[in-house]
């Protein structure tokens, strides 16, 4: 029975420092290689300190920046410890109500805008921390943003369309925008 035991647990340590120590130092090592932006989060950078990552969205609330897609992480939107989606089926009050409240809110950031609300600035990503949002809902934004920035709606939209990000190799998914990326562009270019 002793001799049992002893041949499990080694083969027990064994298996834990091949598969829990072991190979996650070699792929780990490997995407440092072959992509280390992506190994180490994707973070974006400014000045030399990470200021988000590409990856995960964030919340942006002033008049001034383009707002993100909804978080449904919560009590901390954005949050990647707790990413899932609101699970709310369409049909759901809470989530009726919740789409109203960001409709309004829109509309009274900018009331001048009788455009059509694109609905990716009303509803959460599955994951709930998409940083990405369409390119219409980009170009709804850009009245408000110039407004508040004091800039010239063409320079603004010209700016938009320097951030749209194709389809991923060219048929997979949508075209989109980063809003970190784009807001920090519209910081450098004021």
């Amino acid at each position: 029975m002793l001799k049992m035991l002893r041949s499990t647990l080694g083969l027990f340590l064994v298996l834990t420092l091949i598969t829990g120590v072991a190979y996650p130092l070699v792929v780990t090592g490997i995407a440092r290689v072959a992509m280390p932006a992506r190994a180490t989060g994707s973070l974006v950078t400014r000045d030399g300190k990470a200021v988000g990552s590409a990856l995960i969205g964030q919340s942006f609330t002033d008049a001034g920046h383009f707002w993100s897609r909804p978080s449904a992480t919560g009590p901390q939107p954005y949050n990647g410890a707790s990413s899932s989606g609101s699970n709310l089926s369409p049909t759901n009050p809470a989530l009726i109500d919740a789409i109203k409240a960001r409709v309004k809110a829109l509309r009274e950031a900018d009331p001048g805008n009788a455009a059509p609300i694109p609905v990716d600035l009303v509803t959460a990503s599955g994951s709930g921390l998409d940083p990405h949002i369409s390119p219409a809902a980009a170009v709804y934004q850009v009245s408000r943003v110039a407004r508040a920035r004091g800039m010239d709606e063409a320079r603004l939209r010209a700016l938009v369309d320097a951030h749209i990000e194709g389809r991923t190799f060219g048929l997979l998914g949508e075209p989109r925008v980063n809003v970190l990326k784009l807001n920090l562009a519209l910081d450098a270019n004021p």
